[in-house]
């Protein structure tokens, strides 16, 4: 698959029901944000919120990462957020092998499209994809890798933060690192 832009790949996805969460969704999340962003972010999969609005990260942990992006400099407007699920999986279960291997090739290319410097994974199921590893994002979480020229930063996903408050402090101290690769400055 290779599409000219964002509107193509979504025009291509379609109302996609390539694996059955497309029979169980509310609304397709395709992602949302600049599309010539520099910093592009990937989330799990929609919760609740997201399916209902057609967009992403817009409950709480929506409300946390404006903050975190507010902390160095940032906004919605300068960043394209997207998932590893376009569709969200019944109760906010997580999200299975197949439904995975059904979005990721739609994953691949808004990354291509997009070209960003950073990927930003927030969380294990974006880490462990786009870093093809088995390591838990705890192990991963604020150390940057270089794959193919792009900067993969793994991070928190904002949500765990809100359940589990002791990593609130790691994530901003991730997203200062986000702050320094934009800057040009070493971590």
């Amino acid at each position: 698959m290779s599409a000219r832009d964002l509107r193509e790949l979504r025009e291509i996805l379609g109302d996609c029901h390539r694996c059955p969460l497309g029979d169980t969704r509310i609304t397709l999340v395709f992602g949302t944000g600049d599309a010539n962003a520099r910093v592009l972010f990937v989330g799990e999969a929609p919760g609740r919120n997201e399916d209902l609005n057609g967009e992403p990260f817009v409950g709480a942990a929506g409300r946390l990462l404006d903050e975190l992006l507010v902390s160095i400099g940032l906004s919605r407007s300068d960043i394209y957020i997207a998932n590893v699920l376009k569709c969200r999986p019944p109760k906010n279960r997580d999200p299975k092998r197949p439904e995975i291997e059904s979005c990721t090739p739609f994953l691949h290319e808004q990354i291509r499209i997009i070209d960003p410097t950073v990927v930003v994974t927030l969380g294990n199921f974006a880490t462990r994809l786009l870093l093809d590893t088995k390591v838990g994002i705890t192990d991963l979480h604020g150390a940057p890798v270089v794959i193919d020229g792009r900067t993969v930063l793994p991070v928190f996903h904002p949500a765990a933060t809100i359940y589990d408050r002791t990593k609130r402090d790691d994530l901003f101290a991730d997203f200062a690192t986000l702050g320094t690769l934009l800057t040009g400055g070493r971590t």
